[in-house]
């Protein structure tokens, strides 16, 4: 039985003006995986290849142990998926909508619901035509979350709320992983939402995967020196080093995999480090992207 919920091996996918080339994802069970990218960098369409909505052209896909798209019927029955794109019936009311999916899905957890109803601030005969932007994405996670499945699967499900919404949302995903056995891919451009909540981050721009690891060793090992370079010192070339911006007698190194060795590397050629500072998640994407581009474009 594999302890994998989401298993991705060298995915592809050709489109006329977009290619997927040789997606590898692996998202543990009970794990949160933020799926970090620029719009149009191919988030939405691993995830839909992973849903069997779209059909690879290469490379092996399973959920939760199915083979996809073949065994996408099993597999369906416990994911859970939502989008900020996703449409409800605008005539009907979401207690409507909640009897709906409470024919379909055997685990529809009704009590859950109703505890969902008032967290959101929601109300069973409110109708869809109605109701705010914020509140039709809480009523989609409401349908998503009390089917209680086993893998939620979310696209950009945060884009256009207010913060106490976004917050509502988090907090709710939050509390669904008290049970270890649930597994979250969460894809955004929004890192602060993704920082906030997933175990692993995976980065992907233009169609690949261009670094994936644990959130915490992602902000432990990424680090910004700032130096004071004196007239007639060079700056060496360092591992773990993955730019340097200089201007005049000040630089600014980053680092991708620092240690205190580079630090005192840089003080014995010379150079002064002013400070050693940290770096957010949004930081650390913008610089992987960035050399990333480099690479491909040198």
């Amino acid at each position: 039985m594999s302890d994998l919920a989401i298993e991705l091996r060298g995915v592809g996918k050709n489109y006329r003006y977009f290619t997927l080339n040789n997606i590898d994802l692996k998202v543990p069970e009970g794990q949160i995986m933020g799926l970090i990218g620029p719009n149009g960098a191919g988030k939405s369409t691993t995830i839909r290849i992973l849903l069997g909505l779209v059909h690879q052209d290469s490379g092996e896909v399973r959920v939760l142990g199915h083979r996809m798209p073949a065994e996408q019927i099993a597999a369906k029955w416990d994911v859970g998926f939502a989008s900020e794109d996703m449409r409800l019936y605008d005539a009907m009311t979401l207690g409507w909508h909640m009897g709906f999916m409470q024919r379909i899905y055997p685990n529809w957890d009704a009590v859950y619901a109703q505890v969902l109803l008032k967290r959101f601030g929601l109300r069973a005969d409110q109708r869809i035509k109605g109701i705010s932007h914020g509140q039709r994405v809480k009523a989609t996670m409401l349908l998503v979350l009390a089917r209680k499945p086993k893998l939620l699967v979310l696209d950009e499900p945060t884009t256009g709320l207010d913060p106490v919404a976004r917050h509502e949302i988090l907090r709710e995903l939050t509390a669904v992983m008290a049970d270890e056995g649930r597994s979250i891919l969460f894809s955004s451009h929004n890192t602060h939402d993704v920082e906030q909540i997933s175990d692993q981050i995976t980065f992907i721009d233009r169609g690949h995967i261009i670094d994936s690891m644990d959130k915490e060793v992602y902000l432990d090992r990424w680090r910004r020196l700032r130096l004071e370079v004196p007239h007639g010192v060079e700056l060496p070339v360092l591992p773990g080093i993955i730019g340097v911006q200089q201007n005049g007698r000040l630089a600014i190194a980053t680092a991708n995999a620092y240690v205190p060795d580079l630090a005192n590397a840089y003080e014995s050629r010379g150079a002064r480090v002013q400070r050693i500072e940290t770096m957010t998640l949004e930081e650390i994407f913008v610089a992987n992207v960035e050399h990333s581009r480099e690479g491909v474009e040198a």
